[in-house]
C-alpha cells in the first residue's frame, strides 16, 4: 500500500513523503535533518529507503536540511535546472547529488513523476504529479501565486492534492508584517490565499479529486480553522458533500501526524 505524509508544512518547513514501507521519495526537505530524520521515524520510514528528493524551489522553509541530510544518506536531489543553479551558487549541494528534471515523465521506486511550473519568486519553481502503479494520482500544489495553466493541465484529475492555503486576506492586510512583505505574498508570485485555495479546491473536486489537504498554511497571517472553514464553505455551496465528494484535511505544521494510506 502506498503512503502519502506532510512531514511538516508551513511558513517555517515543508516536507512530503510519498512512497511505501520500504521505498519511496521526499518532496523538499525544509526543516533540520535531524527533525526530518525524526518525522520519517514517526511512520517507520528509514532514511536510507528515501530513493530522491524532489525540490520545489530554493526557499529556506523547502532545503534546510537538504544538503546534511541527502549526503548523510546518499539521497540523490532532483530539481529543476535554474534551482539546481540557485541550490548551487548558495552552497547547499556540496557533497550531494544532484540531477536536473527531466522535459518529461520519469520514474522512481515504481512511481511514474512529472512536473509543473507554479509562479512564485524563486529561480525556476515546480509542482509534482506522482502516478502510482495501480493509476491513482498524487500531486503537490504549493507556493504559487495563483493556479497556472501547467497546474490545471497536470494537476486535474488527481486523486489526493496537497493544495496551498496559505494566508487569510484580512490577517495578512491587518498584519505586523512590512508592507513590501505583504505585497510580495498577495502578488502572482507570492502564495495562494485561503479564496483562491477555495476556488482551485471547486475545480478539482469537479473533476476527481476526492482527497484535498490544505497546507503551507501561515503561522502568522492564517489559521487552520479559517483555511478550513474557507474551502469547506466553497466546496458545499458548490453542492460537494464532505465525506461523500470529498475528504478535507489541514496538514499540521510540525512533525508527521497523519498518514494517509492509498
Amino acid at each position: 500500500m502506498a503512503r502519502f505524509c506532510t512531514l511538516c508544512s508551513s511558513s517555517s518547513g515543508n516536507s512530503t513523503y510519498i512512497g511505501y514501507s520500504n521505498s519511496g521519495i521526499l518532496i523538499d526537505a525544509g526543516t533540520s535533518a535531524k527533525r526530518l530524520t525524526a518525522a520519517l521515524a514517526e511512520i517507520n520510514i528509514a532514511p536510507e529507503s528515501i530513493s530522491a528528493i524532489l525540490v520545489t524551489h530554493e526557499h529556506s522553509d523547502h532545503i534546510g536540511a537538504l544538503r546534511v541530510f541527502a549526503s548523510r544518506y546518499d539521497i540523490p536531489v532532483i530539481a529543476a535546472k535554474g534551482t539546481l543553479e540557485a541550490l548551487d551558487e548558495a552552497g547547499h549541494l556540496r557533497g550531494v547529488k544532484s540531477l536536473e528534471l527531466p522535459d518529461g515523465k520519469f520514474e522512481i521506486a515504481d512511481m511514474e513523476i512529472s512536473c509543473f511550473k507554479t509562479s512564485h519568486d524563486s529561480a525556476q519553481s515546480r509542482g509534482y504529479t506522482v502516478t502510482l502503479p495501480d493509476e491513482r494520482r498524487i500531486s503537490i500544489v504549493t507556493d504559487t501565486g495563483y493556479i497556472t495553466d501547467d497546474i490545471l493541465e497536470k494537476a486535474t484529475g488527481s486523486d489526493l492534492i496537497l493544495l496551498e492555503s496559505n494566508y487569510d486576506k484580512n490577517m495578512l492586510e491587518n498584519g505586523p508584517y512590512p508592507y513590501c512583505l505583504k505585497q510580495r505574498i498577495l502578488s502572482k508570485k507570492g502564495h495562494l490565499s485561503n479564496d483562491d485555495c477555495a476556488k482551485a479546491a471547486c475545480h478539482f473536486v469537479q473533476t476527481g479529486t476526492s482527497r484535498l489537504i490544505l497546507g503551507h498554511l501561515s503561522r502568522e497571517n492564517n489559521t487552520p480553522a479559517l483555511a478550513y472553514k474557507s474551502t469547506c464553505t466553497a466546496l458545499r455551496e458548490m453542492g460537494a458533500s464532505e465525506g461523500t465528494d470529498f475528504t478535507l484535511d489541514i496538514a499540521p505544521p510540525g512533525i508527521a501526524e497523519k498518514t494517509v494510506i492509498f
